[in-house]
């Protein structure tokens, strides 16, 4: 792995190398806990925990990092990560859990984040996006997913990971934290496909298409559960 450090002041220095350790084990032994259900739309076939990912593309919306973390944590996928602080302390934790990343968001490194995504899903790995990160707006899919399936041919599969007890920070994207023994659903909607023909003019269509089925999934789940939307 990549030294950046130097990047970084030594308050940061000093963050990056005690937080990550402390996170991985509070997040482990409470994780352990949580109880994960799959629902899913008809005629979709979930992944489910514990299966290796191939070349797919995964995307959810940024508020269930946590929960996903513990889900797929040994499906060998890959996460498109940005380059600032908070994505190096992101990216220390996720590697602790099996994961590996790629550098780049859609502000800052994008064309960079897109070709070494390319790379994971044409070595037969599965890249996930937090389709609404890294700073939002909250449930609007950014268009790299769209550009990734068309350049690999991979499927997008959209899902939502919703805790029945939570705590829900106060940021744009009301970031979910899972009580301990909560129950979780892991709703999957149906798969995006981006033929290699498509045309550009397409894209914007297909992204639409995209979020509308991770907010089906986050919705069906809420309905799972009783809850309302939010």
């Amino acid at each position: 792995m990549t030294d950046n450090t130097h990047r970084f002041t030594m308050g940061q220095r000093l963050v990056l190398a005690l937080v990550p350790r402390m996170v991985w084990a509070l997040l482990w032994i409470v994780g352990l806990t949580w109880r994960f259900e799959v629902i899913a739309e008809e005629g979709v076939t979930p992944v489910v925990f514990g299966q290796k990912a191939g070349p797919e593309i995964y995307c959810f919306w940024h508020q269930c990092v946590l929960p996903c973390t513990l889900y797929f944590r040994r499906s060998g996928a890959v996460i498109l990560i940005s380059r600032s602080f908070d994505g190096e302390l992101i990216t220390r934790i996720l590697r602790m859990f099996g994961f590996d990343a790629v550098r780049g968001s859609s502000s800052r490194g994008a064309r960079e984040g897109l070709l070494g995504l390319k790379n994971v899903i044409e070595t037969g790995r599965t890249a996930i996006f937090t389709a609404d990160g890294p700073r939002g707006p909250i449930y609007e899919t950014k268009m790299g997913p769209i550009k990734l399936a068309q350049a690999t041919g991979a499927p997008i599969g959209a899902f939502h990971l919703q805790p029945e007890g939570a705590w829900t920070m106060k940021s744009w994207d009301r970031f979910l934290i899972p009580k301990p023994f909560t129950r979780i659903i892991v709703s999957w909607a149906q798969w995006t496909h981006v033929p290699a023909n498509t045309p550009t003019d397409q894209f914007e269509t297909l992204r639409q298409q995209l979020n509308e089925a991770i907010e089906r999934a986050r919705l069906r789940a809420l309905a799972h559960l009783g809850q309302l939307a939010s």
